[in-house]
């Protein structure tokens, strides 16, 4: 996919209302990448991969957002290909790697959609592919699964991150999303906070009953030890997030070992509205 026919179409669709805005997202939050976030973020690389290095591998990053993974994994000596659909995505991705790898030829940047099959047999086999919450805003995520997996080189992992089917939660939360996606720019901050501040008061009224309060507080202030992410970006990216798919633990389990992979790692939410997060390995042959 070219920049340029990328750019059209996903603009076209941001306006129409199908699609959010996630570089834009992306963009509010590399104000306030540091240090401790990018550890946090390597931190948390390793900790699922069960490695300390990537040193002498290969790592795809599919829908790289700010790009946080991408310079996570290459400062674990990974060789890097990062691509999104979204421009601003790509943009923050490109900015990254110019304030910490610039000019580096280990590290690539480039705009593309992982539902494009065309453009994704042209990247090759990786020996890490990596996708964390991106593939069920695709619009077709049985697909762009399918097409993650194809680029796992024999032996190598697939790390990828999807949202837990909550059942008739789920169909709210979609509904939900189309309305912010549907309304006026200077609307969706009030709409966003409307929306939250039942379920925020609601936990904290939880924490006060169990005499917890200071869980609470402690969770959002240190809310970036949660793989470097900013807990008002993270309830922006939540909300607006559109296309909305989701699937079972044992959905995404049975489907990726029909196609000969091991699940290695696993992290459920416990039913909740986040993200379980998957680690397989693929067969060698």
């Amino acid at each position: 996919m070219t920049d340029s026919a990328g750019h059209a179409s996903h603009e076209a669709e941001v306006r129409s209302g199908q699609r959010f805005e996630f570089g834009q997202n992306w963009t509010n939050f590399l104000e306030r990448l540091d240090e401790s976030r990018i550890g946090e973020a390597v931190a948390s690389l390793r900790r699922m991969l069960g490695v300390e290095t990537l040193e002498g591998l290969s790592f795809l990053d599919i829908g790289s957002g700010s790009g946080l993974f991408s310079l996570a994994a290459r400062r674990l000596g990974a060789r890097v290909h990062s691509f999104d659909y979204d421009p601003k995505s790509v943009a923050c991705t490109r900015e990254l790697r110019r304030r910490f790898f610039d000019g580096d030829p280990a590290w690539t940047v480039e705009s593309g959609s992982v539902l494009d099959a065309a453009y994704v047999d042209s990247l090759g086999r990786f020996d890490v592919v990596y996708s964390w919450g991106v593939l069920h805003h695709t619009g077709e995520m049985w697909k762009a699964l399918a097409h993650a997996e194809s680029r796992v080189a024999p032996g190598g992992r697939l790390f990828i991150a999807i949202y837990n089917d909550q059942g008739g939660a789920s169909k709210r939360w979609l509904t939900v999303k189309r309305i912010y996606n549907r309304l006026p720019r200077l609307l969706r901050p009030a709409f966003a906070f409307a929306v939250y501040l039942p379920l925020e008061i609601r936990s904290l009224l939880i924490h006060l009953v169990r005499r917890e309060p200071g869980v609470y507080f402690r969770y959002i202030a240190n809310y970036r030890v949660n793989r470097g992410m900013s807990w008002w970006h993270d309830k922006i990216d939540w909300i607006g997030g559109y296309p909305f798919e989701v699937a079972k633990p044992e959905q995404i389990f049975d489907f990726y070992r029909r196609k000969g992979y091991v699940l290695e790692a696993l992290v459920t939410n416990a039913g909740g509205m986040a993200c379980n997060e998957y680690v397989f390995r693929r067969g060698p042959g």
